[in-house]
């Protein structure tokens, strides 16, 4: 039936794809903002005799904010009855309110057409069945709705959102090589002197790019020839993290990406090397991660456990090559300027592959070109966006489960980011929590970790707390939150309460209480996970996560079992997972 109708009703599928396209040009407005999180835009519009008018649009700023569905909506008002919604990927109400799908069945919404289905196994198909069963006509581009017209669409669906694709599907983030070269290929003069090779409005896209992107690579090398800041300037409101690769740490004391009041940093590094320079990157508070044997494969998932989506690699060379041998490279940006330097020993932005014929030669594909000012820019894939059949590895089949645990040991359940199968238990969830202030007055907050963050400074002695506090609360996003918080208590230690370090597990665990109680749905999933090990997967974060190898206390971990137990009446039966004096993280339980 429905290839029938393709055939009968192209010109009004050419007009559903063109909707379908413009939802994904809106979500891609919050490209650098969003991160690490999916790009959603929403459109609805009627359309009569295949003439379509719009009267409701919007794009997802970040999780926590009013969904792109809502927004539509309410932009909509009364024509949403009868009307058509569009959007770019299927909503992901992975948190049991299904806001988006809840805003198409009050408004009157009839149909929807969906670009793609959400690549997360455990939310893909679910709001479209959940459509269906409320009775909207659910057309999914390439499967109920199949023409030649709908390919440009379905395209800018997966490429707005290639990054969460890659990740579900090959569980890597979306890692981009970018570099500018001559017209003869070079990226620096024999001398290594290379500013600038392109022009300024390349440049100005280069800083989108990072923008766009969860973290920025470069080599040691380009550390000492370029001393560069990695920042997108731009005015956006995302700031990707910075990552040095560097063996042997043979790195200068004096570096621009050491300074971290703006942007954070980190250097990934082998095991052992230069113990004492180390702790002097410690001193200025960048974060050093060490590697058994530093490749590029192994730095990329990591990142992943991170909860990364997208990596920019801005490097020379050397690492350049690595990286594609190691297959981690996906695109590819070559920004060509007209530019004729020579030399026999100028750098090639790729060093040595191995290959020693031109059928050897790795081809892109999808390759694009751009005039840029004065240069051209190249962008192509090495390897395709996956097709939608993504398969999310099982608990049980992840690197993070302690392989000493035999078949006796109580089940551990790892949650991190909001958008994982147990992604509701994060700080980050987009769950506001109501709660008295120090005057006994009910002040609502966005999410836990708006009111973690905030709490550190309630109460402090500085007069100047108060605007930081205010300035928290009104933070669009839960990462925003964070970076506020984070910022703060690092530039103004002074401006943090005295008694942070004694209370603020007691400040966790009140929001957290507050959160599972309000919302039965997430009350029913904590007690859901009874005589299972709660593991916060942070590979970072020692004190609330439970670390890369186990090593970390998993204090926010400890606290939900700790909840869990007082919601099922039994303060005993998970105790001695929870108790302050347990000196390590899950490895022990």
């Amino acid at each position: 039936m429905a290839m029938a109708m393709g055939i009968i009703n192209c010109n009004h599928h050419a007009l559903d794809a063109s909707y379908v396209k413009r939802a994904a040009d809106l979500s891609d407005k919050s490209a650098c903002f969003t991160s690490p999180h999916p790009n959603f835009g929403c459109v609805i519009a009627t359309t009569t005799n295949n003439v379509g008018k719009v009267f409701g649009e919007g794009y997802l700023y970040a999780h926590g904010t009013k969904p792109a569905e809502v927004q539509a909506v309410e932009a909509a008002g009364e024509y949403c009855r009868g009307a058509t919604a569009y959007v770019n990927m299927e909503p992901g109400d992975c948190h049991g309110d299904c806001t988006a799908v809840s805003a198409f069945i009050k408004a009157g919404i009839t149909r929807v057409v969906i670009g793609i289905r959400h690549p997360l196994q455990h939310l893909r198909g679910k709001a479209i069945q959940a459509l269906r069963t409320e009775g909207l006509q659910v057309d999914v581009l390439g499967e109920d709705i199949r023409s030649v017209s709908i390919e440009e669409a379905l395209k800018s669906c997966l490429t707005v959102n290639a990054p969460l694709l890659y990740r579900s599907a090959c569980r890597v983030p979306f890692s981009v090589l970018k570099y500018a070269m001559t017209l003869d290929g070079k990226i620096a003069a024999s001398s290594g002197h290379a500013s600038w090779i392109s022009s300024k409005e390349s440049r100005s896209r280069v800083f989108e790019l990072r923008g766009r992107s969860d973290a920025v690579i470069v080599g040691g090398n380009t550390v000492r020839k370029d001393n560069p800041r990695l920042t997108p300037r731009h005015g956006c409101g995302h700031l990707p993290m910075r990552i040095v690769m560097s063996q042997t740490l043979d790195l200068p004391e004096v570096a621009n990406l050491w300074d971290v009041r703006e942007v954070p940093t980190i250097v990934a590094s082998q095991r052992g090397a230069r113990k004492r320079f180390q702790k002097f990157l410690a001193s200025k508070g960048v974060e050093v991660v060490e590697f058994d044997i530093l490749n590029p494969k192994d730095v990329v998932d990591y990142l992943y456990d991170r909860g990364y989506l997208s990596l920019l690699w801005e490097c020379g060379g050397t690492l350049s090559a690595s990286a594609i041998s190691s297959g981690v490279i996906h695109k590819v940006h070559a920004f060509v300027a007209p530019k004729i330097i020579g030399g026999k020993s100028a750098l090639s932005p790729v060093g040595e592959l191995g290959m020693v014929e031109m059928t050897q030669a790795l081809e892109l594909s999808d390759v694009s070109y751009e005039q840029i000012g004065s240069d051209v820019l190249i962008s192509g894939y090495l390897q395709p966006i996956p097709d939608m059949t993504p398969v999310i590895p099982s608990v049980a089949e992840t690197s993070a489960i302690d392989p000493s645990l035999s078949p006796y040991d109580s089940p551990i359940i790892f949650f991190y980011k909001t958008w994982d199968p147990y992604g509701s238990f994060s700080n980050f969830s987009p769950h506001p929590i109501k709660l008295p202030d120090e005057n006994g007055d009910y002040v609502t907050w966005s999410s836990v970790e708006h009111y973690y963050q905030a709490h550190k400074f309630v109460g402090s002695s500085n007069p100047n707390a108060k605007s930081y506090i205010e300035a928290i609360h009104a933070a669009k996003s839960p990462e925003e939150a964070a970076r506020m918080g984070r910022r703060a208590q690092r530039e103004h230690p002074d401006m943090v309460r005295a008694d942070w370090d004694n209370i603020k597990t007691e400040v966790m665990y009140k929001a957290l209480k507050c959160k599972f109680s309000i919302y039965p749905h997430l009350n029913s999933m904590l007690l859901s996970t009874s005589g299972c090990i709660l593991v916060e997967a942070s590979p970072h974060d020692l004190f609330w996560g439970g670390g890369r190898d186990g090593e970390g206390l998993n204090y926010l971990g400890r606290l939900l079992m700790k909840l869990r137990s007082e919601f099922l009446g039994d303060d005993d039966v998970d105790d001695t997972h929870n108790k302050p004096e347990i000196s390590v993280g899950y490895r022990q339980f």
